[in-house]
């Protein structure tokens, strides 16, 4: 199976790393596994809790990059981008360009009905002395 190149997402102060499954070598990078369904969206808990990762870790890593693999990389890992750029104040419709720029084929239609319904609450929106989106 052909499966696209990982690429990076940058925006503002947040960098991720849109990839396909990791192999054995690769896995001990990752740090947490969230599986919820193939082209499904993603439940509230992994929602809360991948915030919550991002929260913690650009704070505490200021430019790091967060690795985000599904076993595509096409369909629940852009999802999860999505997510951090909607609650970083981006519209979702710019969010999925952003992504497709990037990952041609990114998100199904359900996924895109799901991205077009949340509402953000705004988690990771502040601005800083520029008028850039930071991490609280």
């Amino acid at each position: 199976m052909n499966r696209p190149a990982p690429v990076e997402i940058t925006y503002e102060n947040m960098r991720f790393l849109i990839t396909h499954n990791p192999t054995n070598s690769t896995l001990s990078k990752f740090i947490e596994d969230w599986p919820f369904d193939d082209g499904a969206p993603p439940p509230h808990q992994i929602v809360d809790d991948w915030l919550n990762l991002l929260k913690t870790k650009f704070r505490e890593e200021p430019g790091c990059c967060v690795a985000v693999h599904c076993v595509a990389g096409l369909g629940r890992a852009p999802v999860l981008v999505a997510l951090a750029l909607i609650e970083c104040g981006m519209k979702y419709e710019d969010a999925v360009q952003f992504i497709r720029q990037k990952r041609r084929g990114a998100f199904n239609s359900k996924q895109l009905l799901y991205l077009e319904k949340y509402r953000p609450k705004m988690r990771l929106r502040c601005k800083d002395a520029n008028g850039h989106c930071c991490v609280q």
